[in-house]
């Protein structure tokens, strides 16, 4: 059987990528508006009520908008924006979050895709308050670094245009009004109380991100050390595709500066997943100091995005939850 998938918005950063994954496809059908009728409503509505799944890969007003359009009790969607991630009705589309998630996904004719950042922090922070490590209300914090391509098409104009009339920044923090459009997710989808202080940053590289979220043990019920810590997040991943957590010995030989390399960084390279739909998670701690970092590797364009989207479509049409990826 072959399935029709309209992308509205496919000419966009996400909307390529997805384009790309599913183009080879033969279970699948992708449908097309005419570039010259991508602002007709009416054109965008046939598309819109034609295929068996949307892919809404749009800002968030225009998103709504696109909803709004379709009439058909038969049209699957899933949203790539802000728009519907908290809303009611809606599925988020993070199928590792629990055990009954990607049931829920299978069953659901909206799902909101995650976003890149929340995909990490939510991937390191929910196993642990599921398991009683981390206390609601702890006061969480997450900050890290994101490709430039995260930022849409003006950030990356700027980043790859000339830097005479561009930048030269190597390295940028934003959301400085500390309000930034990923908390209320977060939030929703790890079952902490109150949203951390949210620290990100955007490198000039395109794709690719780590997501960091910093603990203070001593803070911390039973002041559990790495392994606690390591064996919560492992259980929850266990037997997952694509989330993966690395070994404690991986994460120790990361921790160890290289023997007499003075000043040595160890390097974890947050463009090491592009092109993929996984994610990997890693434990550092130094328990004589009472602290952890626990880090989120990830594509923002794979995981973060289009690679989420094909899992989802995948998982939401009955087909095999990796096909394409």
């Amino acid at each position: 059987m072959t399935h029709t998938v309209f992308i509205d918005g496919e000419a966009g950063t996400t909307g390529l990528q997805i384009r790309d994954r599913l183009g080879a496809r033969a279970d699948l059908e992708i449908l097309s508006i005419d570039p010259e009728k991508r602002k007709d409503p009416q054109a965008r509505a046939e598309l819109l009520n034609a295929a068996d799944l949307v892919v809404l890969c749009l800002p968030d007003e225009a998103s709504r908008e696109a909803v709004s359009m379709i009439s058909s009790n038969s049209v699957k969607v899933i949203d790539a924006s802000t728009a519907f991630r908290t809303a009611p009705g809606w599925t988020y589309g993070f199928p590792e979050k629990s055990r009954t998630q990607r049931d829920e996904i299978r069953g659901a004719t909206r799902v909101a895709n995650p976003g890149c950042w929340p995909t990490g922090f939510i991937g390191l922070v929910r196993p642990l308050v599921e398991a009683g490590l981390l206390p609601k209300d702890y006061p969480l914090t997450a900050h890290g670094v994101s490709g430039y391509t995260g930022g849409g098409k003006g950030l990356i104009a700027e980043m790859e245009g000339d830097p005479s009339s561009g930048t030269r920044d190597a390295h940028r923090i934003y959301g400085l009004t500390l309000a930034h459009k990923h908390l209320p997710e977060m939030l929703a989808n790890t079952g902490i109380a109150a949203p951390p202080v949210f620290a990100p940053a955007v490198g000039r590289y395109a794709q690719g991100m780590i997501v960091e979220v910093p603990l203070h043990l001593s803070l911390l019920p039973g002041r559990p050390g790495a392994a606690e810590l390591h064996a919560a997040l492992a259980a929850a991943y266990e037997g997952e595709r694509f989330v993966e957590v690395a070994s404690l010995e991986e994460c120790g030989a990361l921790q160890k500066d290289r023997a007499g390399a003075a000043g040595y960084v160890p390097r974890l390279d947050p463009e090491a997943l592009n092109g993929t739909n996984r994610m990997r998670l890693f434990v550092f701690a130094n328990e004589d100091a009472g602290q952890a970092r626990l880090v989120a590797l990830l594509d923002n364009l794979g995981k973060g995005a289009s690679g989420a989207a094909v899992q989802n479509l995948n998982l939401m049409l009955g087909l095999d939850e990796g096909e394409g990826l």
